[in-house]
C-alpha cells in the first residue's frame, strides 16, 4: 500500500499544516528555537510513515513507524512547553491539539501492532 493511501499519513499531513499555521504566531525570538523544533518534529511524522511504507519489508516499515511515534511524542512535549511559555491559548488550542495528536497516535499504534503480528506470523 502506498503511504498516501494510509489514513494516518493523511491525518499527520493535515496536522503539519495546522502546526505551521499555529507557530507563525510564536515570538520571532523562537524562530530558530522552539518553532523550528516543533515544525521539524511535526514534519518528521508523515515523512517517516512515507519512508517506511516504501521500504522493502514490514520490519523496516515498523522501524520507521516507531520513529514517527517518537517524533509525535517529541511534538507533544514541545507543544506543552509552548503552552507553558504562553505561546498557545491553553483554553482553545490545547484540547484540540491533544485530540489531534491522539487521532494520529492511535492508528499509528494500530498499524505497528498489525505489522508486528504479520511479521510474527511469517516466522
Amino acid at each position: 500500500m502506498r503511504h498516501s493511501e494510509l489514513e494516518v499519513w493523511k491525518r499527520s499531513i493535515e496536522f503539519v499544516t495546522e502546526i505551521y499555521r499555529i507557530t507563525t504566531s510564536f515570538p520571532k525570538v523562537e524562530l530558530y528555537g522552539l518553532t523550528a523544533q516543533i515544525r521539524r518534529a511535526a514534519v518528521s511524522v508523515p515523512s517517516n510513515i512515507a519512508e517506511g511504507a516504501t521500504r522493502g519489508s514490514d520490519r523496516e516499515f515498523i522501524h520507521f513507524l516507531s520513529i514517527a511515534m517518537g517524533s509525535l511524542s517529541e511534538l507533544e512535549t514541545q507543544l506543552i512547553i509552548a503552552k507553558n511559555l504562553g505561546y498557545l491559548d491553553g483554553g482553545v488550542l490545547t484540547p484540540s491539539l491533544d485530540s489531534r495528536i491522539e487521532e494520529i497516535r492511535k492508528p499509528l499504534i494500530g498499524l505497528i501492532h498489525y505489522l508486528e503480528e504479520k511479521v510474527g506470523a511469517g516466522k
